[in-house]
C-alpha cells in the first residue's frame, strides 16, 4: 500500500488545475523553476516542509489537504491584485505618494507591488511595506538620459540612503564627490548632504534602495 507521501504530486496537480492555475504561473508565485514543480507532481521529486507549505498556502488548501488520496474540497485560491501603479510627472520622493496601507509582516509577490513611475522614465517599487514608517525598501529603475530631479537640481532630506545596483550604472553626484555606481557596487551616504543620481548611458539602470528616515522633517529640500 502507498504511504500518504506518495499522493502529494497528483493531489498538487489536481488542486493546482481546479484553482486553473498553469504548472507556470504557480512556479513564477513561488520563485521556483516549472520543470521544479514538473517533478513534484510526477512523483520524482519529494518538496520540504518549507515547500509544502507554500504550495499550500499559494493553493489555498490545509497542509493535510496534499497528503489525502482523494480531494472533494475547494480551493480558496484567488488571483493577486494587480499592482497600484501611480504615474507622476514630479520626481519627488516616493514617500509622498504611496498610502499606509503597512503592517507587522509584509511578504509582496513580483507581481503584485506598488510601482510609481514618471513621465520622464523613472521608477518606484516597493518591495515590501511593514509598520515601521521610518523606512523605504525599493528598486528604483533609471532609464537612459533620466535623472533624479530636473533641472540639475540636488536634494536633500534627513536619514541615511544605501544602494545595491543591480546593472546598469548611474552618475552620482553627493556634495562635492562625483562617482559611478555600476553593478554589484553599492553605497551609503547621509541624505542631508546635498546628492542626485543621473543615468548617462545607454543602458537601463536598476538597483535596490533603502532609505532610513531620521528625526526630523522628510520633506525634500532642493538646492538649484
Amino acid at each position: 500500500m502507498r504511504g500518504s507521501v506518495d499522493y502529494i504530486g497528483p493531489r498538487l496537480k489536481e488542486i493546482r488545475q481546479n484553482a486553473e492555475l498553469s504548472l507556470r504561473e504557480v512556479a513564477r508565485q513561488l520563485d521556483v523553476s516549472p520543470s521544479f514543480v514538473s517533478q513534484i507532481e510526477n512523483g520524482k521529486s519529494q518538496p520540504s516542509v518549507a515547500t509544502l507549505y507554500g504550495f499550500a498556502n499559494l493553493l489555498g488548501v490545509p497542509m493535510d489537504a496534499l497528503f489525502e488520496p482523494e480531494w472533494n474540497g475547494v480551493s480558496s485560491y484567488s488571483p493577486p491584485s494587480p499592482p497600484d501603479v501611480v504615474q507622476t510627472d514630479d520626481p519627488g520622493h516616493p514617500h509622498a505618494v504611496w498610502d499606509e496601507s503597512q503592517a507587522r509582516i509584509s511578504a509582496v509577490s513580483p507581481g503584485n507591488r506598488s510601482l510609481i513611475t514618471t513621465e520622464s522614465g523613472i521608477q518606484w517599487e516597493r518591495l515590501a511595506a511593514t509598520s515601521e514608517k521610518s523606512v523605504n525598501f525599493m528598486e528604483i529603475v533609471y532609464e537612459p538620459g533620466t535623472e533624479s530631479l530636473d533641472s540639475g537640481a540636488l536634494a536633500t532630506h534627513h536619514g541615511y540612503e544605501y544602494a545595491y545596483a543591480l546593472e546598469g550604472e548611474v552618475e552620482v553626484v553627493i556634495g562635492d564627490l562625483m562617482l559611478t555606481l555600476s553593478k554589484n557596487h553599492s553605497i551609503g551616504f547621509d541624505s542631508s548632504i546635498p546628492h542626485k543620481f543621473r543615468n548617462t548611458g545607454s543602458v537601463t539602470f536598476r538597483g535596490i534602495w533603502f532609505v532610513h528616515w531620521c528625526d526630523g522633517p522628510r520633506n525634500w529640500k532642493l538646492i538649484k
